[in-house]
């Protein structure tokens, strides 16, 4: 079956610089509608690859998601997000982007191009076949991302791959691709728009569900989320006043006494109050 670019064919639009702004946005509006249902169609991809997931990290491994530019960042995004909203280790969701962490606020030339980086990259984390590797990258043809999958592959590291492009070089090397197939961008070529939501979409439900089934949630409640503003104390006391049935000055003693919504649950609980 030949691979055909759609993230780089020509907009469904034209002529963008004589519409009105209400145009653009009307229009811009419009293609991103049809996202969603991109996703959809890929949810038994999606699904095959969280479970090995899940599996991994039960057993001790790690997610890695490797990437260049936008992909890239997507991708250091999700992974930052992980501790402070599940309360798990910085170490166990890891973003690498090509160029490295300079290349997440400006472009580093031809940092993608490179076929050596990405295994270099990984090997810096003593990457093992504990571990799963998700490479991103929307048009599936950039080299330092499949050049590491590649390099997983023959480490027996579990690989899998966030791609817009149906059939790519990228899919056809990761073990459980996920093809997302959103079409024309508004402005041809720009894949930070279409193809970075379908891209974030994807990756808030790898980790949100994974996180789910390794049992990080309650409910519905980030029971073990990081108290680091004020906010997430507040979100945290309530928690513990709604679980527990108790009034907010008793909710934020034992917050301040135990730091964290789920041990104050669970020593109120013990203590047999």
């Amino acid at each position: 079956m030949s691979f055909i670019k759609t993230t780089e064919q020509d907009s469904n639009y034209n002529h963008l610089e004589k519409m009105s702004v209400s145009e653009l946005l009307k229009n811009i509006n419009k293609e991103d509608q049809t996202v969603p249902n991109a996703v959809k169609k890929a949810l038994p991809q999606i699904g095959i690859l969280v479970e090995i997931v899940v599996n991994k990290l039960k057993e001790g491994g790690r997610l890695f998601y490797i990437g260049a530019g936008t992909s890239g960042r997507l991708g250091i995004l999700d992974a930052s997000e992980c501790p402070p909203t599940f309360g798990v280790p910085h170490d166990l969701v890891i973003g690498l982007i090509a160029g490295g962490d300079s290349a997440i606020r400006k472009a580093v030339e031809f940092a993608e191009d490179s076929t050596t980086q990405g295994w270099g990259d990984l090997k810096e984390y003593n990457i093992s076949n504990k571990d799963v590797v998700i490479g991103i990258a929307a048009s599936g043809t950039t080299p330092y991302v499949i050049a590491a999958l590649e390099n997983c592959n023959k480490n027996n590291i579990i690989t899998g791959c966030i791609t817009c492009n149906h059939n790519s070089p990228l899919s056809q090397t990761a073990n459980y691709p996920i093809e997302v197939i959103v079409g024309p961008e508004f402005v041809t070529g720009s894949s930070r728009m279409k193809a970075g939501t379908a891209q974030k979409l994807v990756l808030n439900m790898i980790t949100t569900t994974t996180m789910i089934q390794l049992g990080h949630i309650k409910g519905s409640k980030m029971i073990d989320m990081q108290l680091s503003n004020n906010k997430l104390v507040n979100r945290g006391t309530k928690m513990i006043m709604d679980a527990l049935n108790i009034n907010e000055i008793e909710a934020q003693a034992l917050l301040n006494k135990y730091k964290n919504v789920r041990l104050a649950i669970q020593n109120y609980t013990n203590a047999g109050k």
